[in-house]
């Protein structure tokens, strides 16, 4: 009984994450740069602190793009859809 009471609530849990996952916006690197996605016209809409390096977004009409700055220069861009 209490097996399966576990693998009912295992696959409870994995259910509720795998719809809470198809709700999330998904992300998929790039090979652009920070520096190339504003000389294509993307505009910085926000930038915030994490840890030692900052997570600046750019966006152009309906396009994201999240950049995480390793070094001043230096990033990492992945696409927000």
């Amino acid at each position: 009984m209490r097996r399966l009471t576990a693998v009912a609530l295992l696959s409870l849990v994995s259910s509720a994450a795998a719809l809470a996952q198809e709700d999330q916006p998904s992300m998929t690197t790039s090979g652009a740069s920070m520096g190339q996605l504003i000389s294509q016209g993307f505009e910085i809409k926000a930038a915030v602190p994490n840890g030692k390096s900052f997570v600046v977004f750019l966006q152009k009409d309906s396009t994201g793009y999240a950049c995480e700055m390793a070094t001043l220069s230096r990033s990492v861009c992945g696409k927000i859809n």
